[in-house]
C-alpha cells in the first residue's frame, strides 16, 4: 500500500525494482531498484585482483581514497532525507534546459540508480522547465510516450528532448522521460499497466530517477519491435498505442552522451558502521580517462555482465541471479532462516542478534568473488527516526527467489564501477 503518514520521519520502502510497497508507520520501510529484464554488513573480503580475465577471488573494496565531489567530472552523492524521507535513497543535481538554450531548471534530489537506464523526471518537481521541452514524435505522428514497469508499478509519461547538466558534464538534446504529465485515461490498457501509476514525486519517492547503469538505452533492441516495445504513440495526446523505436530515439543513459567521460561511473559512498543521519560521497564519470577515475590498481576486481548488469552467483549452494544496484535500499534476496519483521515491516528481515553471511558473484568471464555482508534487525535499525543511511538492511526478494540484489548497503564503504557497454566493449561491474 501507499504511504498515508505525512510524518517528517525516515520511510523505508519494502520490496525489488522501483518501488513494491510503502509501509504507513512511524518510520517506515522503503526499496527502490532499477529496472532490468547490509550496519557491520556488506565488508568484502581482501581485495581481489582487477583483472578481466578468468580466475576467482575475493570481491574487494576498491580504492578507499576519497574521490573530491569538486572536479568537472564528478558531483555530491547525499543519502538523507531527500524529497520524500525515505532511507537509503542516493540522491544528486541535474540541471536540465531546453535544448540549445539557458532556460534551465536545477533539480535537487534526483534518485542515482545503477540499475536503470536514462533520465526520467516527476512532472510536479520539474514544472518550471517541462513546458519549455520538446515532446518527441513518433513516426505515425503522435506524441511519442514510454511506459515503464517495475515490480509493483508502472511510470507514464512523454518523452522529450533536453540538455541534461550534471556536474561540470552535459549531454545535448538527448532523450528523456517526463513522468506523469500525461492524463490517467491515456494509459493504454495492454502493454502497460503494472500496479499502480506512480506518477508524481511522492509517488516516485524522488524528485526523478537517473539511470547510469550499463547500458546504453533504456529499452535496447527489444522496443526496435512494437510487439515488445516500451513506447507508444499518442496523436493527440490519445489513443496511445505500441510503436517500434529505433535506438537513437529512446531514452538514453546521459553518461553516453558526454564528451569525454562517456565510458562509464564510478559510486563512492563512505562507509557506516550501523546507521547515520546523512552521508555523503561522489558520482564519477568516467573511467581510465581522467587522473580521479582509474580502475588499474585499485585493486577492485572485474566481472563482465549482461547488456543490463546481471550477474551470475551463490547462496547458500543456490544459483542465483546478482545484480548491483544503488537504486534499491536493502541486499534483497530470498532465506527463509531470517525471520520477518512483524506487522509492518513483514518485508524486511528481523533477525534477533547480527547475521554474518556471503555470497558469490561471477562475471560472465569467469572471475568469481566471495561478498561478506552482515544483516540486521530492520525493525531496529529504523527504531531511531533520524537515521537515513542503514547499513545491515535487507529484505525478501518476494516473487523473485533466483535473485539476488546488491542494494544500496552494498555501496558504503567502497568504489562501485559501472562500464557501459558498446559495440567493441562489454559491459562490466567492478569492486
Amino acid at each position: 500500500m501507499r504511504p498515508t503518514n505525512s510524518s517528517s520521519s525516515p520511510a523505508l520502502r519494502s520490496g525489488l525494482f522501483r518501488w513494491l510497497a510503502v509501509l504507513s508507520v512511524s518510520v517506515l520501510l522503503a526499496a527502490c531498484g532499477g529496472g532490468g529484464s547490509d550496519s557491520s554488513s556488506s565488508s568484502a573480503s581482501s581485495p581481489g585482483s582487477s583483472s578481466g580475465g578468468s580466475g576467482s577471488g575475493s570481491s574487494g573494496s576498491g580504492s578507499s581514497t576519497p574521490i573530491a565531489s569538486t572536479a568537472s567530472n564528478t558531483v555530491p552523492i547525499t543519502v538523507g532525507p531527500g524529497a520524500q524521507n525515505f532511507v537509503n535513497i542516493p540522491n544528486v543535481s541535474v540541471t536540465v534546459c531546453a535544448p540549445g538554450t539557458s532556460n534551465c531548471q536545477t533539480i535537487n534530489n534526483i534518485q542515482l540508480d545503477t540499475g536503470s537506464y536514462g533520465l526520467r523526471l516527476a512532472s510536479d518537481a520539474a514544472a518550471q522547465i517541462v513546458g519549455s521541452l520538446p515532446v518527441a514524435t513518433s513516426t505515425s505522428g503522435g506524441q511519442l510516450a514510454e511506459c515503464t514497469q517495475f515490480a509493483d508499478g508502472f511510470t507514464w509519461g512523454t518523452v522529450r528532448t533536453a540538455d541534461v547538466k550534471i556536474g561540470g558534464e552535459i549531454a545535448s538534446g538527448i532523450p528523456i522521460q517526463v513522468v506523469g504529465d500525461l492524463a490517467d485515461s491515456t494509459v493504454p490498457t495492454n502493454g502497460c499497466i503494472n500496479g499502480s501509476n506512480e506518477s508524481t514525486s511522492r509517488q516516485l519517492g524522488a524528485n526523478g530517477i537517473l539511470g547510469v547503469g550499463v547500458s546504453a538505452t533504456d529499452c535496447g533492441v527489444d522496443c526496435t519491435n512494437a510487439a515488445t516495445s516500451n513506447y507508444f504513440s499518442c496523436p493527440g495526446g490519445n489513443n496511445c498505442s505500441a510503436i517500434a523505436v529505433p535506438l537513437a530515439q529512446q531514452v538514453v543513459n546521459p553518461v553516453t552522451k558526454f564528451a569525454v567521460d562517456n565510458n562509464g561511473v564510478i559510486v563512492q559512498l563512505p562507509a557506516v558502521a550501523t546507521s547515520a543521519a546523512s552521508v555523503t560521497g561522489t558520482l564519477v564519470f568516467g573511467i581510465g580517462t581522467q587522473s580521479n577515475n582509474a580502475l588499474t590498481g585499485t585493486g577492485a576486481t572485474q566481472y563482465r555482465s549482461t547488456s543490463f548488469g546481471n550477474l551470475l552467483g551463490t547462496y547458500k549452494g543456490s544459483s542465483v541471479t546478482t545484480i548491483v544496484d544503488s537504486g534499491s535500499n536493502g541486499l534483497f534476496f530470498t532465506d527463509s532462516s531470517l525471520p520477518a519483521c512483524t506487522s509492518t515491516f513483514t518485508d524486511f528481515y528481523c533477525p534477533t542478534s547480527a547475521q554474518a553471511l556471503s555470497a558469490t558473484v561471477t562475471g560472465l568471464n569467469g572471475v568469481t568473488g566471495t561478498v561478506n555482508f552482515t544483516v540486521l534487525n530492520a525493525q531496529s535499525l529504523a527504531g531511531s527516526g533520524t537515521s537515513y543511511a542503514l547499513n545491515g538492511l535487507a529484505g525478501s526478494i518476494g516473487s523473485y527467489p533466483t535473485l539476488f540484489d546488491f542494494g544500496l548497503p552494498f555501496f558504503f564503504g567502497r568504489s562501485v564501477y559501472f562500464g557501459i557497454g558498446t559495440n567493441t566493449t562489454a559491459p562490466y561491474v567492478a569492486f
